[in-house]
């Protein structure tokens, strides 16, 4: 068993959406409401960098030039911010597209889905925009992330799958079990395979690059697990937007799960500062920093 200290940090702006850590040592979130990038050395004040206050920027990652770029779902860009602050933005060629996840890949570019419109896109740090269509309609493709084996994988929230797209373009997709699972999250875990949270179901899935898939279920089905993330010592994250929790996964399956302070705080994007403990990004105005602490262990008595 584990147990946590968690400290909350209101930030300015509103709507802590996503968060991630940058190559600099910072903390770097959106802002998904009032349309701003924030920036957080841990024990240092935060300091905000605004963009059109309607943009709506959603997911932020790491780009393989250093800098941070993210999604804006209602502007319908990518934007990128260096780590002093200055701001690209590259409009998409689908309009109304809902660009939402973003993630590095394996070929020196940025990838993105876009929920609207059924496309995968990959676009270049130069700002060249490629888009991939899925096989599926309707199936509101979400988080993204990079496989162990060269590939993308992304949820499709709405075709209750798994998929995958090679840098050639080749998509593959994967049908889940259980029924309406609605996947949301993704990440690559320390075990090479990829990791998933079905925000319906209520469980944190888990899928080989075989395809090969487990489902684990939550305590709370009805938590609505929202994003997750690589800790330390082989353990993943995961955020309960609907439970006020966060809560942990070990490869075995192990969950533990924990309260945070503020009811109704609504949790969403998490990730493993640049200080060693786990951040999440609460969408009432916080973030809260997340420390392990295992509980002691009992102490032998000498023989007498």
């Amino acid at each position: 068993m584990t147990r946590v200290s968690i400290e909350e940090l209101p930030v300015a702006g509103s709507g802590p959406y996503a968060i991630t850590t940058g190559q600099d040592g910072a903390l770097w979130y959106t802002l998904v409401r009032s349309g701003q990038i924030g920036r957080l050395v841990p024990g240092n004040d935060p300091e905000h960098h605004q963009l059109d206050p309607e943009c709506g920027p959603t997911i932020i990652a790491n780009g393989p030039d250093g800098a941070l770029w993210f999604t804006e779902y209602k502007a319908h860009r990518i934007g990128r911010i260096t780590t002093d602050g200055a701001v690209a933005e590259f409009p998409l060629p689908t309009p109304e597209c809902g660009p939402f996840g973003i993630a590095a890949g394996h070929d020196g570019a940025l990838w993105f889905t876009e929920t609207a419109a059924d496309h995968i896109g990959r676009i270049t740090t130069n700002g060249e925009v490629t888009e991939f269509p899925l096989p599926t309609a309707g199936a509101f493709p979400s988080a993204i992330t990079a496989g162990a084996d060269g590939g993308m994988w992304f949820t499709m929230n709405q075709a209750n799958a798994i998929g995958r797209i090679g840098t050639e373009g080749t998509i593959t997709v994967h049908a889940l079990p259980t029924a309406a699972a609605a996947p949301v999250g993704i990440t690559l875990g320390p075990d090479d395979a990829i990791w998933y949270v079905a925000i319906t179901a209520g469980h944190i899935g888990r899928i080989t690059t075989e395809g090969e898939i487990r489902e684990f279920p939550l305590p709370d089905r009805a938590g609505r697990p929202h994003a997750i993330t690589p800790g330390t010592n082989g353990v993943l994250w995961f955020t309960e937007w609907g439970g006020n929790r966060v809560g942990s996964i070990n490869a075995d399956g192990v969950i533990e799960v924990h309260d945070l302070p503020t009811s109704g705080s609504e949790p969403h994007g998490i990730t493993l500062g640049p200080d060693g403990a786990l951040w999440t990004a609460l969408e009432t105005g916080a973030l809260a920093r997340i420390t392990p602490q295992p509980l002691p262990q009992p102490q032998e008595r000498p023989c007498p």
